[in-house]
Formats: structure tokens, C-alpha cells, sequence
């Protein structure tokens, strides 16, 4: 009995373990499995291959193409990455937002390692210093993601880059080594614009995107009273 017990909890903790890799590795945007090409019974290779050129730009809602620059620029990334799907990417930008925003808040720098530019972990490795020298805490609750939309699209050479403009209402408490909140409240909830730019070279054979740049908010707005 000791022996069947002690064979379950080593695959449950298998499975956990296998599900936390999987879910941080398919982050922003990527379709499971590359998929195959599937044609109708009876079509051709010529025809598939067209009608997956005249699929491949996928159009957004409120978009216009032709000389909108961010359909272009969505063009340009299909282009160079069939498998790239924008509805898919804001479904993975909004994943990364959550793993961002409470890795920095926790000071969990491995996480942020990995899905950050060099640039950017700097930039918050150096916050998340500042606030650990301080002897200061940080809450931070995301309450929720309104939206996620795609503000700009373009490829430099061989790399990709989009940016998501992401709506959430937050909650957050800095505290000073006592524990008294020395800025927000524990009920205020705010709603925040970020601007974050992801980035992937389309010639890697790594199908993650890394976050290389983030705006300032463009507005912080207190809930009505």
C-alpha cells in the first residue's frame, strides 16, 4: 500500500511539473504542434498551397487593410511565420502580462529572466533592488485584463515585433518593513494602460516571444465613488 502510494504522488507531482514547463513554454502566441498540412480529401498540393496563401493574413477586428500600417506589419510577420496568429498572440500576450506583473511583484527574477529582453529585466531587476534595499514590499493583485489589443506590428530583418496595448484593473500595496502601506490601499483598484513590445526572431527555432520594451502607463484611473 506504502509502495502504490508513494508511485501516485511521484506522478502527480509529474504531471504538476509537466503542465507549470508547458504553460511558461507556449507563452505568447504559439499553435500547439506546428500544424500539419490538412487538406480536403482530393485537393491537390498546388491548390492547398494557394488557398493557404490567401489565408495567411489573418484580419483583426476594427482593421483595415491595404495602407493600415499594423495590417502591413501583420503581413510582414506572416510572412516570415506562417504559424503566426494575432488572436492567438494576445491570448499569450495576456499570459505573460499575468506572469510578468507577479514576478515582479514577488521578486521572482528567474521568471523575469526568462521572459524578458535584456534590457527590460535590467530595468526591473534594478526596481525590484531599489524596493529590496528600502526594506519595502510590494502587493500587487490583477484583478483583471479588460483587453488586449495589437497597436504595432513590423519586422526588422529577421525579427519580429508587436505591440499589445493591455487594459487591466489592479490592486496595488507598497509597505514599508513594518508592514503600514505607504502607497495604494488594499481596496482601491485602479485601472492601468501598458504598452509592451514582444519580440521574436522568425528564423530561431524557439516559437517564444520576449518582452524587449514597456511604455509608462498612459493613464491611472481611481473606481468611481
Amino acid at each position: 500500500m506504502d509502495g502504490g502510494s508513494a508511485f501516485i504522488e511521484i506522478l502527480v507531482f509529474g504531471m504538476v511539473a509537466a503542465f507549470l514547463i508547458l504553460r511558461l513554454r507556449s507563452v505568447l502566441g504559439r499553435r500547439m504542434g506546428h500544424e500539419r498540412d490538412q487538406r480536403p480529401e482530393g485537393q491537390t498540393a498546388d491548390a492547398s498551397k494557394s488557398r493557404r496563401q490567401d489565408d495567411k493574413v489573418v484580419p483583426l477586428p476594427g482593421i483595415t487593410r491595404g495602407n493600415d500600417p499594423i495590417a502591413r506589419g501583420i503581413a510582414e510577420i506572416q510572412r516570415a511565420d506562417r504559424n503566426f496568429d494575432p488572436d492567438g498572440f494576445c491570448v499569450g500576450a495576456r499570459t505573460a502580462f499575468e506572469l510578468i506583473v507577479s514576478a515582479y511583484a514577488s521578486g521572482d527574477r528567474d521568471t523575469l529572466r526568462g521572459l524578458t529582453g535584456n534590457d527590460v529585466f535590467e530595468l526591473l531587476n534594478s526596481a525590484m533592488t531599489e524596493r529590496e534595499q528600502r526594506d519595502e514590499t510590494l502587493e500587487s493583485t490583477l484583478v483583471r485584463i479588460r483587453s488586449s489589443d495589437i497597436v504595432g506590428a513590423e519586422m526588422r530583418g529577421s525579427q519580429a515585433l508587436v505591440t499589445v496595448k493591455i487594459v487591466s484593473e489592479q490592486i496595488n500595496v507598497t509597505r514599508d518593513s513594518e508592514g503600514h502601506a505607504i502607497s495604494g490601499h488594499h481596496s482601491s483598484i485602479d485601472t492601468v494602460t501598458d504598452i509592451w513590445t514582444f519580440m521574436r526572431d522568425t528564423k530561431s527555432p524557439d516559437p517564444n516571444w520576449t518582452l524587449v520594451e514597456i511604455q509608462e502607463p498612459e493613464e491611472t484611473v481611481a473606481p468611481e465613488a
